[in-house]
């Protein structure tokens, strides 16, 4: 475990870098969040933990409130070595295509009837177009799925989830499976368009509901509509 040892964890709200940290700012000193901090600070004592500590916020880090036009939202991140990089369902280039998103790259071509020739699993320029890419949990032990479902990140993304549905019009959120429509439950649907499709991992997605769920493009019609910019999903 030695390995480990000579971490240092860096204080989680200088990871943020732009106004997300001023829609944080109370919550960054509530008790669960200096209980994140805590625990997640021992668990990298002993444990491989992922992302890095610099992409642990990168969803927010790379899309602003600002800029937020259409919201995706996943579970936690890849618990493989390499994979997390701070965005659900995205992985860094060079980084094998996880089931759900081969799955995820199928559907954009048959919604847009192309072929893709970038099969590249970083989706870093959808969080640059205004695509809020949001694990609810933000991080996870390499090889254990699920492991810091515990530790109380779902009270900050939730808040992130709510105040977008309060304070900002028109937006798209992207609800693939019911976990992700829970979590999305008190979003006003006067405002904005929820799309709801089940989850593109090959259990959910063979089943039906995935394919042909159009959702790339009626997410471009609404925005179009309401005279906001359309997202380059290829």
């Amino acid at each position: 475990m030695d390995q480990f040892k000579s971490k240092i964890v860096r204080k989680l709200p200088d990871l943020l870098t732009n106004d997300w940290k001023n829609i944080f700012l109370s919550e960054l000193g509530e008790s669960y969040f200096h209980s994140i901090q805590d625990n997640l600070s021992n668990i990298m004592q002993n444990e491989e933990v992922y992302p890095s500590q610099e992409a642990i916020f990168q969803a927010f880090n790379l899309c602003s409130f600002a800029d937020v036009q259409v919201v995706i939202i996943g579970q936690d991140p890849y618990h493989g070595k390499g994979q997390a990089h701070g965005l659900c369902f995205s992985v860094p280039s060079g980084i094998a295509l996880p089931p759900s998103l081969r799955n995820i790259k199928k559907e954009l071509q048959m919604d847009f009837d192309v072929f893709l020739t970038n099969q590249d699993g970083d989706l870093s320029q959808w969080a640059k177009q205004g695509v809020l890419m949001l694990n609810s949990i933000l991080t996870v032990s390499d090889s254990k799925p699920g492991s810091h479902a515990d530790l109380g990140w779902q009270k900050l993304t939730s808040l992130a989830i709510e105040k977008i549905s309060q304070e900002k019009e028109h937006v798209v959120f992207l609800l693939w499976g019911s976990y992700a429509q829970k979590l999305a439950k008190n979003v006003d649907p006067q405002k904005h368009l929820l799309l709801c499709s089940s989850h593109p991992s090959p259990l959910s997605a063979n089943r039906g509901g995935w394919f042909g769920n159009k959702v790339f493009s009626k997410t471009n019609d609404y925005l179009e509509a309401h005279q906001k910019k359309a997202i380059n999903w290829l």
